[in-house]
């Protein structure tokens, strides 16, 4: 076990609040869905979006070209990942908005007492790109300072590296986190971390890929604040009806 593993306990009270990234601040993930689903098309990896959901999302930039690598090369991958970052960069300033009541739960998160030093950012994306996406909907300053990416550890999602690292740097123990996801892959990182997490499935990852016995379930982000009090009294069941 790693030595900052613990196995958290549903009575554990919260100190830490630690959000992803894409899908659960940003309203991203179909944005980069459908850039995979072009560059695919053009690059001779055709994927549906079903295919770029199970493959990629909630993967890290390296995860994912050791895939496309795999498939079509080194130098195709490496254009890969140069052209997405072209094309999500614009969709992002075209298209891009903020999670649906996210401000309301961060609001509600300082109202009940864990203000923004009680929360941090571990994402599998790149701090340049987390820079760019929270930055244009107004909610990079809320987490500055506190944002850690998968390129700061040996492995990402679903290796608990990230959440684990996140949690020492903020100088609080994995009992005393729990993690908001959006993918699969993370609500496994949270598991093997020993944190209980809330998988929200209110954008594109279905809720039946989010369950498990370390996970509540919800589609409303609003209502994360109540989640995460009813998880310091041991009342959150393993998945949240909204």
């Amino acid at each position: 076990m790693h030595p900052l593993t613990a196995t958290a306990t549903p009575r554990t009270a919260v100190s830490l609040v630690i959000f992803d990234c894409d899908g659960v601040l940003v309203d991203s993930e179909p944005i980069a869905v459908r850039t995979h689903v072009a560059l695919g098309a053009e690059l001779g990896w055709p994927l549906s979006e079903s295919d770029v959901m199970n493959r990629f999302v909630g993967r890290s930039t390296t995860s994912i070209g050791e895939q496309i690598a795999e498939r079509l090369g080194a130098e195709t991958a490496r254009i890969w990942d140069e052209r997405f970052r072209e094309m999500h960069a614009k969709a992002v300033d075209e298209d891009l908005t903020a999670v649906d009541g996210i401000t309301e739960a961060l609001d509600g998160l300082e109202a009940a007492g864990l203000g923004a030093r009680h929360w941090c950012i571990a994402s599998s994306g790149s701090h340049e790109k987390m820079r760019h996406t929270l930055g244009r909907v107004g909610l990079y300053e809320r987490f500055e300072g506190r944002v850690f990416s998968a390129h700061e550890v040996a492995r990402g999602k679903p290796a608990p590296d990230l959440f684990l690292h996140a949690a020492r740097r903020m100088g609080v123990d994995p009992s005393r986190c729990v993690v908001v996801e959006d993918s699969r892959f993370g609500v496994q990182a949270a598991a093997a971390a020993g944190m209980r997490s809330f998988g929200y499935a209110g954008g594109l990852t279905p809720a039946e890929w989010l369950t498990g016995t370390a996970t509540a379930v919800f589609t409303d982000m609003r209502r994360l604040p109540e989640l995460v009090a009813a998880h310091g009294t041991g009342e959150v069941s393993g998945a949240a009806g909204d």
